[in-house]
């Protein structure tokens, strides 16, 4: 049924009926179906950029793989590659052409369609026409040719997802650096290690702030080994994966074409009917996530304690002061990033596990619960890239030792008796060690008390490189 089209408004039909469409707009009545049934957050498509261009990425690769098949003519496949463009080079702009709350029912077609609406009424400007003459472009039978919601929706979530890791690895990069830099400038800072926040052995604190530098190393690789899993799409599958409504040979080519636009090294999927109902990629990258976020609110708890005080605490060291931290206790300054930091990562590990229960959920030749899944990873992936960015910058960077302060509390700790045990033994260790408590003495005072060994003898053995172990092949001064 053709489009009405007055000065203010154009009245679209759907299976449904009718509806009154804001002339300007350049979505339709799928669209506006969908913002009226989906209130649920204040969140919009249009807002997740990446996506918007990843989806647009994959109707430019269907027009020009229709083209080829002669599923399209000419004029059409050109002028829907303008419509691609328009939103791949300009994804800003067109963000409010994407009203439709990231919360939907539908497996994602409220989305498909949207991108479908709006990429046929740009394309029908190009050529002159105004929006919603349907007859020279269609969004279903010209945008969306030889397509489905079913591959469409899925592989632009592996696309987008793809695209917006690369920014939390440049973040996580600079923190890595960070780490390292201050593994250098503390790396002769002589301080107590804890286990079971009890003193262990000495070490420095540069080892300390090493460890966190290698700690974040091992979740870059894992997660880019993960994120190239996302390069398997299921593009040219439509409904179920038997690709029905395409003509033979289009999978192989609209991949082949959406591998030039992206210039990702994408493949076609091994068993498509497999690869339109699973969802395992994502919770593989999801479960790396996680990893990430438990490791980075581990780092964050170690900073919060090891700045702890500043005269009741451990206070080895001093994060940046960034703001006032109470309206009732005058000059108190909290750790405040390291806090954010930590609910950043709970939030991630809620994110997977709703990521888990979706994969789960997946019925027969279709799971209907990806949108929940791209909304999930999107936000853990957003919330880690500025979490770590603030972290790096906001703390990090800033942080100071406090040399003497941590000296004093190696030398005053039972800890050090341990260095004494191959020379006196265990039990005599263990004696000397509940004396140091009971009299609240150093090791040092007891052991010369006892006459055991000089203070020369002492002086060696608590010199700083006695005190100081390295394993072999890790070298003391971190340089690469």
């Amino acid at each position: 049924m053709n489009t009405v089209q007055t000065a203010t408004i154009r009245i679209e039909h759907d299976l449904l009926g009718a509806k009154e469409v804001p002339a300007d707009c350049y979505y339709g009545i799928h669209t506006l179906r969908a913002i009226e049934n989906f209130k649920i957050s204040s969140q919009k498509v249009g807002q997740n950029g990446y996506f918007i261009r990843a989806l647009a990425q994959v109707k430019k690769a269907s027009a020009q793989a229709n083209l080829s098949f002669g599923k399209l003519t000419e004029t059409q496949s050109i002028a829907i590659q303008h419509g691609c463009d328009a939103l791949i080079n300009e994804t800003e702009k067109w963000q409010d052409s994407f009203p439709i709350d990231i919360y939907q029912g539908g497996a994602g077609t409220s989305i498909n369609m949207n991108t479908n609406e709006v990429i046929a009424n740009i394309a029908l400007e190009s050529l002159g026409h105004q929006k919603g003459k349907y007859d020279v472009i269609h969004p279903n039978d010209h945008v969306n040719k030889s397509q489905s919601t079913n591959d469409v929706y899925p592989t632009a979530i592996r696309l987008s997802t793809y695209c917006s890791l690369d920014a939390l690895f440049t973040q996580m990069d600079k923190l890595i650096t960070s780490f390292e830099n201050k593994a250098i400038e503390f790396r002769y800072v002589l301080k107590m290690g804890r286990t079971q926040l009890q003193d262990a052995v000495p070490m420095t604190l540069g080892q300390e702030f090493h460890a966190f530098a290698t700690l974040l190393k091992e979740d870059v690789r894992l997660i880019k080994r993960t994120r190239e899993l996302l390069l398997e799409v299921n593009l040219g599958a439509t409904a179920i994966g038997t690709g029905v409504n395409t003509p033979k040979g289009y999978a192989a080519k609209v991949v082949t074409c959406l591998k030039d636009i992206t210039g990702l090294k994408l493949v076609g999927a091994e068993d498509y009917v497999e690869a339109t109902s699973d969802c395992g990629v994502f919770i593989i990258l999801s479960s790396a996530l996680k990893r990430l976020a438990c490791k980075l609110s581990k780092i964050s708890n170690d900073l919060r304690l090891l700045s702890s005080g500043p005269r009741t605490g451990l206070g080895e060291i001093q994060l940046p002061e960034l703001q006032a931290g109470s309206s009732i206790m005058p000059a108190k300054v909290n750790p405040v990033i390291p806090e954010v930091v930590n609910q950043i990562a709970f939030k991630v590990i809620g994110n997977d596990l709703t990521i888990t229960f979706a994969a789960e959920a997946g019925q027969l030749q279709l799971n209907v619960m990806e949108p929940v899944i791209a909304i999930s990873l999107n936000e853990s992936i957003e919330l880690l890239t500025h979490a770590i960015q603030s972290l790096d910058e906001k703390c990090v960077r800033g942080i100071k030792a406090h040399q003497q302060a941590c000296h004093d509390a190696v030398m005053r700790s039972v800890g050090i008796i341990t260095l004494l045990d191959p020379l006196l033994g265990h039990a005599l260790c263990d004696e000397i060690g509940k004396q140091c408590i009971a009299e609240n003495k150093t090791i040092q005072e007891v052991v010369l008390e006892r006459e055991l060994l000089t203070q020369e003898q002492l002086d060696e053995i608590f010199s700083f490189e006695n005190l100081v172990s390295e394993v072999d092949g890790y070298p003391v001064d971190y340089v690469a």
